[in-house]
């Protein structure tokens, strides 16, 4: 089973390396790290690089299609390399997913038109703007296309896909192998449960990014 993973430069790393821990455990499966370009792809921090072993044009087919996020979609929603491969890639895959905003590609390649998608909570707008219809759901799953929301979502998309491949069983204990027990040592890690100068203080944080 190949999973085809593109990444880009300004990728969020945890897009990508969260359901790559995940399904990476699948019975059978081979991930792989596809680009425009083989080679490092520096995340947004610039501070880690993800390497990219193939080209797109190698994995033309892959079964199962996971789009990370980061800075980095925003310069890739009209290059046509990569949406045309997300295009062709979606009408071969048996699965097509994304994380954060990498659902902006999905719906700049059409992939999301007349469906339900999520996104960062930040980026609700723009992906309507794409032509997807916004809900505020940590994972969204229409027939074979599943979106997640913001970074951290990707992992428990992961989980559930893996539960849609494997089955419950196998992904219950892909779910124990990474230890993958949520106790975060604060409330407040969606837009609702967060008070208004946390919220404030994200937004500005984009803005200077």
């Amino acid at each position: 089973m190949d999973i085809a993973i593109p990444i880009f430069d300004k990728v969020t790393a945890l897009d990508a390396v969260g359901p790559y821990e995940v399904l990476s455990r699948l019975p059978g499966a081979a991930v792989t790290f596809v680009a425009i370009e083989p080679g490092p792809k520096r995340t947004e921090t610039g501070m880690l690089a993800l390497v990219a072993d193939r080209a797109l044009g190698d994995l033309p087919h892959p079964h199962v299609v996971v789009v990370p996020g980061g800075f980095g979609t925003r310069a890739l929603i009209t290059d046509e390399r990569i949406l045309a491969w997300l295009r062709e890639a979606n009408a071969h895959s048996s699965w097509t997913t994304s994380v954060c905003t990498g659902s902006l590609l999905l719906a700049a390649a059409g992939i999301l038109d007349g469906l339900e998608a999520t996104t960062h909570w930040l980026a609700m707008d723009e992906l309507a703007e794409q032509g997807a219809t916004p809900v505020s759901r940590r994972i969204v799953e229409q027939g074979k296309v599943m979106t997640a929301a913001g970074v951290s979502a990707g992992i428990d998309m992961a989980l559930l896909l893996a539960s849609r491949i494997a089955g419950e069983k196998v992904a219950r204990a892909i779910q124990l192998g990474i230890e993958y027990d949520p106790d975060p040592p604060f409330a407040g890690g969606s837009l609702e449960s967060s008070p208004p100068e946390i919220v404030e203080l994200v937004r500005r944080h984009r803005e200077l990014s």
